[in-house]
């Protein structure tokens, strides 16, 4: 079964800048050959059942070798079994509706002064 996620990764005890604890994970996720999409708080993975949740586990791991006591973490995650959709399909299909009704999209602010 496919599994979309969404993961946010937060080693804890190991300082403010968390980039390199990041980096690492999304190396694993690369190399389990997941389809990702890094973002300002965290990572979407598209990808089968268990290859999503075993990278996810060696996200864990990793972070602790590399000497975080403490790892807390948030985890979205969907499936669905009428069709197959990506995180692509998602997007585009927001996009898709944003264009039929550009009044949806927001107007620049009014600047004139009265």
């Amino acid at each position: 079964m496919n599994v979309i996620a969404d993961l946010c990764i937060v080693p804890m005890g190991v300082g403010v800048s968390v980039s390199k604890y990041i980096a690492e994970c999304e190396k694993i996720l690369t190399n389990a050959n997941l389809n990702t999409s890094l973002h300002a708080y965290g990572t979407n993975i598209e990808g089968e059942w268990n290859t999503v949740f075993n990278a996810i586990k060696a996200c864990h791991e990793k972070i602790h070798q590399m000497g975080a006591p403490r790892i807390t973490s948030t985890l979205k995650f969907g499936t669905r079994t009428d069709r197959p959709q990506s995180m692509q399909d998602k997007i585009t299909s927001v996009q898709t509706k944003l264009e039929i009704h550009p009044d949806n999209a927001q107007s620049p602010p009014n600047t004139s002064t009265p």
